[in-house]
């Protein structure tokens, strides 16, 4: 890992009239860094996402992906950035590779190096034996894996995943964790996540965010140091700053 900045998130706020979905949040992912986004339902974790992927603008705040501004610069930043949603961009009329050449030249591959791309996610993501297969008639995990797929495809620096094992059995969890272990050996990868557990399975840090706010950063580790279990110091964090998720939410 080096120092090299490439996910930045600088003061970002996101307010909806007076209700603030983020509030000055800030953080910065070097290269070569699994992080895990953590925080209780409506923390704010996906409008974070949303924000450093250009998908919505900020109130407030600036948003970098690899060093380029994703306002002012959103071509050159989009080009660095693999961003996977928790409902991902899939046709289901489509087979995989039908999506994968129709994402491929619409992130201008063609030909051999088109060609290429996609033998290389398909074994990337185990996707040989469903190829030609209708997505729609695909189980959750092998729709997940044709996502990731697409999002590897023009070779991104950095990737952004949001909830990327919801609904999945544990059988398919386990592979699309192996799979982000094996990512972020080369990549950046910011992981958004609720589950405890995918913090030990793939993370080396943890940006944990409440309310809006960043609440702590720092390794996992951090966070148990005074021999509290994951559960315990995230209920301990989230309830400091500012009650319980339930009383966040108003319930």
């Amino acid at each position: 890992m080096t120092n090299e900045a490439m996910i930045e998130a600088i003061g970002l706020s996101k307010y909806y009239g007076d209700f603030a979905a983020t509030r000055d949040v800030s953080f910065v992912v070097p290269r070569g860094q699994v992080c895990a986004f953590l925080g209780p339902n409506g923390a704010g974790k996906s409008t974070t996402m949303k924000l450093l992927t250009g998908y919505l603008s900020p109130s407030a705040g600036t948003a970098k992906i690899a060093g380029y501004d994703v306002f002012s610069e959103r071509l050159r930043s989009a080009a660095r950035l693999g961003y996977l949603p928790e409902n991902g961009p899939l046709y289901p009329e489509m087979t995989p590779l039908g999506l994968l050449r129709f994402f491929g030249q619409a992130r201008g591959l063609n030909g051999a190096r088109l060609r290429s791309r996609i033998e290389a996610v398909t074994g990337q993501c185990a996707l040989e034996e469903v190829l030609e297969k209708s997505i729609a008639k695909l189980s959750k995990g092998y729709r997940q894996r044709v996502g990731m797929a697409q999002v590897l495809l023009h070779e991104p620096d950095v990737l952004i995943m949001d909830e990327p094992t919801t609904g999945l059995d544990p059988n398919q969890i386990r592979e699309v964790r192996e799979l982000i272990r094996q990512l972020g050996e080369t990549k950046t990868v910011l992981l958004s996540t609720h589950i405890l557990q995918e913090v030990d399975a793939v993370a080396s840090r943890v940006i944990l965010i409440h309310a809006g706010r960043v609440v702590f950063d720092g390794e996992p580790a951090g966070m148990t140091a005074h021999g509290a279990t994951m559960d315990e110091a995230f209920y301990a964090l989230t309830a400091k700053a500012g009650g319980s998720s339930c009383e966040a939410a108003g319930v």
